[in-house]
Protein backbone atom coordinates (compact mmCIF):
# COMPACT_ATOMS: atom_id res chain seq x y z
CA UNK A 1 0.00 0.00 0.00
CA UNK A 2 0.75 3.43 -0.67
CA UNK A 3 1.16 6.65 1.37
CA UNK A 4 -1.79 8.42 -0.49
CA UNK A 5 -4.01 5.11 -1.07
CA UNK A 6 -7.70 5.82 -1.28
CA UNK A 7 -6.63 9.82 -1.77
CA UNK A 8 -8.37 11.17 -5.08
CA UNK A 9 -7.40 14.67 -7.02
CA UNK A 10 -8.38 16.18 -9.69
CA UNK A 11 -6.16 18.02 -11.20
CA UNK A 12 -7.08 20.99 -14.19
CA UNK A 13 -4.39 20.83 -16.79
CA UNK A 14 -1.85 23.40 -17.09
CA UNK A 15 1.94 23.66 -17.15
CA UNK A 16 5.02 23.16 -14.72
CA UNK A 17 4.32 23.48 -10.95
CA UNK A 18 0.64 22.25 -10.69
CA UNK A 19 1.38 18.71 -13.13
CA UNK A 20 4.60 18.44 -10.78
CA UNK A 21 2.67 18.56 -7.71
CA UNK A 22 0.04 16.28 -9.30
CA UNK A 23 3.07 13.95 -9.74
CA UNK A 24 4.61 13.90 -6.67
CA UNK A 25 0.91 12.88 -5.30
CA UNK A 26 0.55 10.60 -7.66
CA UNK A 27 3.80 8.66 -6.72
CA UNK A 28 3.04 8.84 -3.18
CA UNK A 29 -0.12 6.18 -4.66
CA UNK A 30 -3.15 9.26 -4.59
CA UNK A 31 -5.51 8.78 -7.63
CA UNK A 32 -5.08 11.81 -9.86
CA UNK A 33 -7.08 12.32 -12.22
CA UNK A 34 -5.87 14.74 -15.38
CA UNK A 35 -8.78 16.79 -16.98
CA UNK A 36 -7.32 18.12 -19.48
CA UNK A 37 -9.21 20.50 -22.54
CA UNK A 38 -10.77 18.30 -25.15
CA UNK A 39 -8.90 19.35 -27.93
CA UNK A 40 -6.01 17.40 -26.19
CA UNK A 41 -7.82 13.96 -26.78
CA UNK A 42 -5.46 11.46 -27.49
CA UNK A 43 -2.33 13.56 -27.50
CA UNK A 44 -0.08 13.36 -24.51
CA UNK A 45 3.90 12.08 -24.61
CA UNK A 46 5.61 10.08 -22.08
CA UNK A 47 8.34 12.24 -21.96
CA UNK A 48 6.02 14.27 -20.09
CA UNK A 49 7.28 12.84 -17.12
CA UNK A 50 4.83 15.11 -14.76
CA UNK A 51 2.16 13.37 -16.21
CA UNK A 52 3.04 9.88 -15.30
CA UNK A 53 0.77 8.28 -12.83
CA UNK A 54 -2.60 9.77 -13.76
CA UNK A 55 -5.40 9.31 -15.61
CA UNK A 56 -6.88 11.54 -17.89
CA UNK A 57 -10.32 12.65 -19.35
CA UNK A 58 -10.67 15.63 -22.14
CA UNK A 59 -13.24 18.16 -21.32
CA UNK A 60 -14.90 20.98 -23.03
CA UNK A 61 -14.35 23.28 -19.97
CA UNK A 62 -16.45 25.70 -21.88
CA UNK A 63 -19.37 23.77 -21.93
CA UNK A 64 -22.47 23.56 -19.12
CA UNK A 65 -22.22 19.96 -19.30
CA UNK A 66 -18.86 19.66 -19.01
CA UNK A 67 -18.85 21.91 -16.16
CA UNK A 68 -21.24 19.61 -14.08
CA UNK A 69 -19.31 16.74 -14.96
CA UNK A 70 -15.92 18.42 -13.79
CA UNK A 71 -18.23 19.59 -10.61
CA UNK A 72 -19.39 15.72 -10.02
CA UNK A 73 -15.89 14.61 -10.24
CA UNK A 74 -15.04 16.89 -7.10
CA UNK A 75 -18.08 15.61 -5.10
CA UNK A 76 -16.10 12.53 -4.51
CA UNK A 77 -12.47 14.10 -4.56
CA UNK A 78 -10.70 14.58 -1.69
CA UNK A 79 -8.75 17.70 -3.50
CA UNK A 80 -8.50 19.74 -6.47
CA UNK A 81 -5.16 21.28 -8.03
CA UNK A 82 -5.25 24.36 -10.66
CA UNK A 83 -2.50 26.49 -12.04
CA UNK A 84 -4.38 29.41 -13.49
CA UNK A 85 -4.51 33.02 -12.99
CA UNK A 86 -6.66 34.51 -10.51
CA UNK A 87 -10.11 34.19 -11.91
CA UNK A 88 -9.86 31.84 -14.41
CA UNK A 89 -11.38 28.82 -12.66
CA UNK A 90 -14.31 31.36 -11.21
CA UNK A 91 -14.99 32.53 -14.41
CA UNK A 92 -15.38 28.81 -15.70
CA UNK A 93 -17.88 28.24 -12.73
CA UNK A 94 -15.38 26.02 -10.80
CA UNK A 95 -14.37 28.32 -8.43
CA UNK A 96 -13.03 27.73 -4.66
CA UNK A 97 -16.90 28.98 -3.52
CA UNK A 98 -19.29 26.75 -5.59
CA UNK A 99 -16.71 23.72 -5.37
CA UNK A 100 -16.65 23.57 -1.18
CA UNK A 101 -20.64 23.92 -1.58
CA UNK A 102 -20.19 20.43 -3.60
CA UNK A 103 -18.04 18.82 -1.56
CA UNK A 104 -17.16 20.71 2.38
CA UNK A 105 -14.30 18.27 2.88
CA UNK A 106 -12.15 19.69 -0.44
CA UNK A 107 -9.07 20.82 -0.59
CA UNK A 108 -8.73 23.67 -3.30
CA UNK A 109 -5.37 23.77 -4.20
CA UNK A 110 -4.52 26.94 -6.06
CA UNK A 111 -0.80 27.22 -7.60
CA UNK A 112 0.11 30.90 -9.00
CA UNK A 113 3.33 32.81 -9.12
CA UNK A 114 2.44 35.72 -7.22
CA UNK A 115 -0.36 35.16 -5.37
CA UNK A 116 -4.13 35.19 -5.49
CA UNK A 117 -3.80 38.33 -4.14
CA UNK A 118 -1.77 41.84 -4.46
CA UNK A 119 -0.38 44.46 -6.95
CA UNK A 120 1.07 41.35 -9.40
CA UNK A 121 -1.63 38.62 -8.88
CA UNK A 122 -3.00 38.85 -12.42
CA UNK A 123 0.63 39.90 -14.65
CA UNK A 124 2.44 37.01 -16.50
CA UNK A 125 5.92 35.98 -14.83
CA UNK A 126 7.75 32.90 -14.99
CA UNK A 127 10.30 31.55 -12.87
CA UNK A 128 13.35 33.85 -13.29
CA UNK A 129 10.50 36.79 -12.29
CA UNK A 130 9.09 35.29 -8.93
CA UNK A 131 12.36 34.34 -7.68
CA UNK A 132 13.62 37.70 -8.74
CA UNK A 133 11.42 38.87 -6.26
CA UNK A 134 11.38 36.97 -3.48
CA UNK A 135 15.68 38.12 -3.27
CA UNK A 136 16.84 34.55 -4.65
CA UNK A 137 18.17 35.44 -7.87
CA UNK A 138 19.47 38.73 -6.81
CA UNK A 139 21.55 36.51 -4.09
CA UNK A 140 22.91 34.25 -6.62
CA UNK A 141 26.22 34.75 -9.40
CA UNK A 142 29.85 35.80 -9.59
CA UNK A 143 30.48 39.94 -8.35
CA UNK A 144 29.92 41.70 -11.14
CA UNK A 145 28.19 39.35 -13.70
CA UNK A 146 24.47 39.07 -14.12
CA UNK A 147 22.44 36.18 -12.21
CA UNK A 148 22.39 33.17 -13.93
CA UNK A 149 19.10 31.25 -14.30
CA UNK A 150 19.36 28.52 -12.25
CA UNK A 151 16.97 26.63 -14.29
CA UNK A 152 13.38 26.73 -13.22
CA UNK A 153 14.21 24.43 -10.21
CA UNK A 154 13.73 27.25 -7.40
CA UNK A 155 10.51 28.86 -8.28
CA UNK A 156 8.08 26.17 -10.27
CA UNK A 157 9.22 23.34 -8.37
CA UNK A 158 10.92 23.37 -5.26
CA UNK A 159 8.75 27.05 -4.17
CA UNK A 160 5.98 25.73 -5.98
CA UNK A 161 4.76 22.44 -6.96
CA UNK A 162 6.58 20.88 -3.82
CA UNK A 163 5.14 23.71 -1.67
CA UNK A 164 1.71 23.01 -2.61
CA UNK A 165 1.72 19.25 -2.56
CA UNK A 166 3.06 19.74 1.35
CA UNK A 167 0.32 22.34 1.32
CA UNK A 168 -2.11 19.43 0.20
CA UNK A 169 -0.92 16.85 2.70
CA UNK A 170 -1.17 18.97 5.35
CA UNK A 171 -4.48 19.66 4.66
CA UNK A 172 -5.40 16.37 3.79
CA UNK A 173 -4.26 15.53 7.84
CA UNK A 174 -6.55 18.28 8.91
CA UNK A 175 -9.75 16.91 7.05
CA UNK A 176 -8.64 13.43 8.65
CA UNK A 177 -8.44 14.67 11.91
CA UNK A 178 -11.76 16.09 11.49
CA UNK A 179 -11.08 19.96 9.60
CA UNK A 180 -13.29 20.74 7.08
CA UNK A 181 -12.11 21.55 3.52
CA UNK A 182 -9.96 24.81 2.92
CA UNK A 183 -8.26 26.58 0.16
CA UNK A 184 -4.85 26.78 -0.47
CA UNK A 185 -3.24 29.95 -1.79
CA UNK A 186 0.58 28.75 -2.86
CA UNK A 187 2.42 31.68 -4.28
CA UNK A 188 6.04 30.43 -6.16
CA UNK A 189 7.33 34.22 -4.73
CA UNK A 190 6.21 33.15 -0.76
CA UNK A 191 7.60 29.91 -1.69
CA UNK A 192 10.80 30.65 -2.99
CA UNK A 193 10.84 32.76 -0.04
CA UNK A 194 10.71 29.73 2.16
CA UNK A 195 13.62 28.51 0.62
CA UNK A 196 15.43 31.12 1.82
CA UNK A 197 14.64 31.10 5.29
CA UNK A 198 17.99 30.86 6.57
CA UNK A 199 19.83 33.03 4.22
CA UNK A 200 17.47 35.82 5.50
CA UNK A 201 18.13 34.59 9.10
CA UNK A 202 21.65 35.46 8.62
CA UNK A 203 21.06 38.81 6.52
CA UNK A 204 19.24 39.62 9.73
CA UNK A 205 22.23 38.64 12.11
CA UNK A 206 24.53 40.47 10.02
CA UNK A 207 26.58 37.74 8.96
CA UNK A 208 25.35 37.93 5.33
CA UNK A 209 25.39 40.64 2.85
CA UNK A 210 23.77 42.03 -0.55
CA UNK A 211 26.78 41.86 -2.11
CA UNK A 212 26.87 38.95 -4.89
CA UNK A 213 30.14 36.69 -4.38
CA UNK A 214 30.59 38.21 -0.78
CA UNK A 215 29.36 35.57 1.84
CA UNK A 216 29.93 31.58 2.90
CA UNK A 217 27.72 30.08 0.33
CA UNK A 218 27.76 31.82 -2.92
CA UNK A 219 31.21 31.20 -4.00
CA UNK A 220 33.02 33.77 -2.51
CA UNK A 221 34.92 31.33 -0.31
CA UNK A 222 37.65 28.70 -1.35
CA UNK A 223 36.48 26.15 0.47
CA UNK A 224 32.60 26.28 -0.97
CA UNK A 225 33.06 26.71 -4.52
CA UNK A 226 33.43 24.72 -7.73
CA UNK A 227 36.87 24.53 -9.30
CA UNK A 228 37.83 22.88 -12.81
CA UNK A 229 40.06 20.58 -13.67
CA UNK A 230 42.59 19.58 -16.21
CA UNK A 231 40.22 17.85 -17.95
CA UNK A 232 37.55 20.54 -18.24
CA UNK A 233 35.90 19.05 -16.18
CA UNK A 234 34.63 20.44 -12.57
CA UNK A 235 34.35 19.47 -8.94
CA UNK A 236 32.67 20.99 -5.98
CA UNK A 237 33.65 21.09 -2.83
CA UNK A 238 31.86 22.55 0.59
CA UNK A 239 34.40 22.17 3.22
CA UNK A 240 32.79 24.49 6.13
CA UNK A 241 33.67 23.00 9.30
CA UNK A 242 37.62 22.81 10.30
CA UNK A 243 37.46 19.15 10.34
CA UNK A 244 36.61 18.69 6.96
CA UNK A 245 38.73 21.54 5.89
CA UNK A 246 41.58 19.98 7.59
CA UNK A 247 41.02 17.19 5.28
CA UNK A 248 40.60 18.86 2.22
CA UNK A 249 44.01 20.55 2.64
CA UNK A 250 45.71 17.25 3.26
CA UNK A 251 44.25 15.61 0.14
CA UNK A 252 45.04 18.18 -1.84
CA UNK A 253 48.87 18.30 -0.74
CA UNK A 254 48.39 21.97 0.88
CA UNK A 255 50.44 23.32 4.11
CA UNK A 256 47.91 23.59 6.64
CA UNK A 257 49.91 26.84 8.45
CA UNK A 258 49.39 28.76 4.91
CA UNK A 259 45.80 28.09 4.48
CA UNK A 260 44.91 28.51 8.43
CA UNK A 261 42.91 31.36 8.73
CA UNK A 262 39.66 29.49 6.74
CA UNK A 263 37.19 32.38 7.64
CA UNK A 264 39.66 35.48 7.21
CA UNK A 265 37.38 37.06 4.05
CA UNK A 266 40.52 39.38 3.43
CA UNK A 267 42.28 35.71 2.68
CA UNK A 268 39.58 34.23 0.64
CA UNK A 269 41.17 35.69 -3.07
CA UNK A 270 44.24 34.72 -2.34
CA UNK A 271 43.63 31.44 -1.33
CA UNK A 272 41.50 30.00 -4.27
CA UNK A 273 43.56 31.49 -6.90
CA UNK A 274 46.16 29.10 -5.18
CA UNK A 275 43.09 26.56 -5.30
CA UNK A 276 42.46 26.87 -9.45
CA UNK A 277 46.40 25.83 -9.86
CA UNK A 278 46.27 23.14 -7.94
CA UNK A 279 42.74 21.75 -9.36
CA UNK A 280 43.90 22.28 -12.70
CA UNK A 281 46.72 19.78 -12.27
CA UNK A 282 45.09 16.75 -12.21
CA UNK A 283 42.07 15.14 -14.04
CA UNK A 284 38.28 15.18 -12.48
CA UNK A 285 38.24 11.90 -12.15
CA UNK A 286 42.03 11.59 -10.56
CA UNK A 287 40.48 13.94 -7.68
CA UNK A 288 37.54 11.39 -7.15
CA UNK A 289 39.99 8.78 -6.48
CA UNK A 290 41.91 10.89 -3.99
CA UNK A 291 38.51 12.92 -2.68
CA UNK A 292 35.41 11.09 -3.11
CA UNK A 293 33.79 9.28 -0.13
CA UNK A 294 35.75 11.02 2.53
CA UNK A 295 34.60 13.91 4.64
CA UNK A 296 35.91 16.50 2.42
CA UNK A 297 32.42 17.34 1.51
CA UNK A 298 33.27 17.20 -2.25
CA UNK A 299 31.25 15.46 -5.84
CA UNK A 300 32.07 15.59 -9.30
CA UNK A 301 30.16 18.34 -10.92
CA UNK A 302 28.15 16.03 -12.86
CA UNK A 303 25.87 16.16 -16.63
CA UNK A 304 22.31 14.68 -16.58
CA UNK A 305 23.90 11.65 -18.48
CA UNK A 306 26.95 11.17 -15.74
CA UNK A 307 24.38 11.44 -12.47
CA UNK A 308 22.06 8.72 -14.34
CA UNK A 309 25.09 5.94 -14.02
CA UNK A 310 27.15 7.38 -10.94
CA UNK A 311 27.63 4.39 -8.85
CA UNK A 312 25.85 6.10 -5.70
CA UNK A 313 23.02 6.83 -7.70
CA UNK A 314 22.38 3.37 -8.94
CA UNK A 315 23.02 1.18 -5.90
CA UNK A 316 19.75 3.36 -4.47
CA UNK A 317 17.80 3.45 -7.38
CA UNK A 318 17.67 7.23 -7.73
CA UNK A 319 16.80 7.26 -11.33
CA UNK A 320 14.05 4.74 -13.16
CA UNK A 321 13.45 3.87 -17.09
CA UNK A 322 10.62 2.54 -18.43
CA UNK A 323 9.62 2.24 -21.98
CA UNK A 324 13.61 4.04 -22.96
CA UNK A 325 12.33 6.81 -20.79
CA UNK A 326 14.93 7.62 -17.77
CA UNK A 327 13.56 10.06 -15.34
CA UNK A 328 14.14 10.73 -11.43
CA UNK A 329 12.48 7.77 -9.27
CA UNK A 330 10.02 8.81 -6.82
CA UNK A 331 11.29 10.41 -3.82
CA UNK A 332 11.76 10.00 -0.45
CA UNK A 333 11.90 6.65 0.20
CA UNK A 334 8.89 5.17 2.87
CA UNK A 335 9.45 2.42 4.64
CA UNK A 336 6.59 0.91 5.05
CA UNK A 337 4.54 2.02 2.14
CA UNK A 338 6.91 2.88 -0.77
CA UNK A 339 6.09 5.16 -3.73
CA UNK A 340 5.76 4.03 -7.43
CA UNK A 341 5.56 5.36 -11.16
CA UNK A 342 2.65 3.38 -11.39
CA UNK A 343 3.09 4.20 -15.46
CA UNK A 344 4.34 6.76 -17.85
CA UNK A 345 1.68 9.55 -19.35
CA UNK A 346 -1.19 7.42 -21.06
CA UNK A 347 -2.57 9.35 -24.31
CA UNK A 348 -5.24 12.21 -22.75
CA UNK A 349 -8.60 10.59 -22.42
CA UNK A 350 -7.69 6.54 -22.11
CA UNK A 351 -9.33 6.73 -18.54
CA UNK A 352 -12.49 8.42 -19.56
CA UNK A 353 -14.57 5.22 -19.42
CA UNK A 354 -13.29 4.35 -16.13
CA UNK A 355 -13.72 7.77 -14.93
CA UNK A 356 -17.46 8.24 -15.70
CA UNK A 357 -18.10 4.67 -14.43
CA UNK A 358 -16.73 5.89 -10.89
CA UNK A 359 -19.15 8.99 -10.82
CA UNK A 360 -22.25 6.59 -12.04
CA UNK A 361 -22.15 8.68 -15.67
CA UNK A 362 -21.45 5.55 -17.50
CA UNK A 363 -24.94 5.31 -19.67
CA UNK A 364 -23.90 8.98 -20.60
CA UNK A 365 -20.70 8.72 -22.10
CA UNK A 366 -22.25 8.08 -26.30
CA UNK A 367 -24.14 11.48 -25.79
CA UNK A 368 -21.15 13.64 -24.00
CA UNK A 369 -18.38 12.15 -26.71
CA UNK A 370 -21.28 12.84 -29.42
CA UNK A 371 -22.23 15.90 -28.20
CA UNK A 372 -18.60 17.40 -28.06
CA UNK A 373 -18.37 17.63 -24.12
CA UNK A 374 -15.56 14.98 -24.25
CA UNK A 375 -13.29 13.35 -25.78
CA UNK A 376 -14.16 10.45 -27.52
CA UNK A 377 -13.96 7.91 -30.65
Amino acid sequence: MSTLKGTKIIEIAGIGPAPFAGMLLADMGAEVILVDRKQNYGKGSKFEVSGRGKKSIAVDLKSEKGIELVLKLIESADALIEGFRPGVMERLGLGPELCLQKNENLIYGRMTGWGQTGPLANAAGHDINYISLAGALGSTGRNGEPPAPPLNLIGDFGGGGMLLALGICAALVNVKNGGKGQVIDAAMTEGTAQLMSMIYGMKASGFWTDQQQSNLLDGATHFYDSYECKDGKFVSLGSIEPQFYSILLDKMGLDSNEFSEQMNKEKWNEYKAKFKKVFLSKTRDEWCEIMEGTDICFAPVLSMDEAINHPHNKERNSFSTIDEVTQPSPAPLFSETPSKIKHLQNPIGEDTKEILDSIGWTEQIDDLISSNVIGGD
